[in-house]
């Protein structure tokens, strides 16, 4: 790729808190940034020097954001593949097009990760009634996920026998789906990797994960927080998954530890993820600014963390405790006052259950005391205990 250095513009498709911590990220370094949204209050659009607003696949809207772009990125993977595809023609598009349509498909994907020799959990697609009808008894219980379009818990289902799956398929529209063995968890973990153009990959320290109903709740990342052992397969199976799609770009691989201390792959995010965002903080290359490292063709540094980190995913929930019908602001002061703690609100107008509205990382000197510091700050916002 063309090294791109500070003075150009790069561009991003999608307008979400990931958006914006990339527009913050490029602009910290001297680059000037572009996003395409259609939601005229996006939290990216409201803070980068140009704001598309425009359809995804809207021919006019992708070509003036090529024309103010010298190089564009994604920030979620439901952008219409087609889209990036349609840029590439006119700018480099880091990732490309064909890993963005792989992460999309949860077959595609699953079919990726068994070319690249990393195992899954035992699965069948259903795309139609013979498929159903051809799913062996040995995948109960399992959990259907329609192929495409399901985040944070969405578009899943639990199935505990053959007897729930046809209304568990009819509950999701028939769509074209993935059935995958439920396994005994010990952990869930994720990792954030960077490949460039010239090949050359860096990752972020194994990252352990907590959800709570399908979404995000609590990252640790410390070297208590994950096996040794299993943190290296880890990185490895991450690395492998990467250079299997010449990725260009951050990609984050979330896996699952078993209680057996084998390693699972669950899925795959074709741009930064939430459990990677303790880095701003937590370490001396973020993620974000892996994304711009990445995408402008600059050189490629192994992030070194700095400090025990404990991000809490802060949902909109948050806005309405105790029963409240309207939003009430949380206590921001009394969580500030802690110390080590970085507040971080995506400038989201308007608070909704379920709603990622920002996230609090908690770094300190030793893994103790910011985990202390973590679940006081939790306390204080009516957070669940970790």
């Amino acid at each position: 790729m063309t090294i791109l250095l500070p003075g150009a513009t790069l561009g991003v498709m999608g307008g979400g808190q990931l958006g914006r911590m990339f527009v913050h990220a490029a602009q910290r370094m001297g680059y000037f940034t572009a996003v395409l949204d259609p939601d005229e209050g996006s939290p990216a659009g409201r803070v980068s020097h140009w704001h598309v607003r425009s359809d995804y696949l809207d021919e006019r809207g992708l070509a003036t954001l090529a024309g103010h772009s010298d190089a564009i990125t994604t920030e979620f993977e439901n952008v219409p593949a087609a889209a990036l595809a349609q840029l590439a023609q006119q700018r480099p598009v880091a990732p490309g097009a064909a890993a963005v349509a792989i992460a999309q498909d949860r077959a595609q994907e699953k079919a990726h990760f068994n070319r690249c020799g990393v195992p899954c959990a035992p699965y069948a697609v259903i795309a139609g009634e013979a498929q159903l009808a051809a799913v062996g008894d040995e995948l109960f219980p399992a959990i259907l996920k329609t192929a495409r379009l399901g985040y944070d818990g969405k578009g899943q289902v639990r199935v505990a026998s053959r007897a729930d799956l046809r209304a568990a398929w009819e509950s999701l529209k028939r769509a074209d789906c993935v059935l995958e063995k439920m396994l005994p968890l010990a952990l869930e973990c994720s990792v954030v990797v960077a490949r460039g153009g010239d090949g050359a990959m860096v990752h972020l320290p194994v990252q352990r994960n907590l959800h709570r109903g399908g979404i995000l709740a609590v990252t640790e990342v410390h070297a208590e927080c994950v096996p040794a052992a299993l943190a290296a397969r880890a990185i490895e199976a991450a690395r492998a998954i990467a250079e299997g799609l010449q990725y260009v770009g951050v990609l984050c691989i979330e896996f699952f530890g078993l209680e057996d201390g084998s390693l699972v792959v669950n899925e795959m995010a074709p741009r930064p993820h939430n459990s990677g965002h303790w880095s701003i903080e937590g370490a001396d290359v973020s993620q974000f600014e892996l994304q711009v490292r990445t995408l402008a063709g600059l050189p490629l540094v192994q992030p070194r963390q700095h400090s025990p980190a404990v991000m809490l995913n802060l949902l909109g929930d948050l806005w309405f405790r105790n029963g409240a019908t309207t939003a009430q602001t949380p206590d921001w002061p009394g969580v500030l006052a802690l110390p080590g703690t970085h507040l971080h609100l995506y400038g989201k107008t308007e608070a909704r259950p379920g709603r990622k509205m920002g996230h609090l990382t908690v770094t300190g000197a030793d893994v103790a005391g910011v985990r202390a510091t973590a679940l006081a700050a939790a306390q204080r916002l009516g957070i669940e205990a970790f």
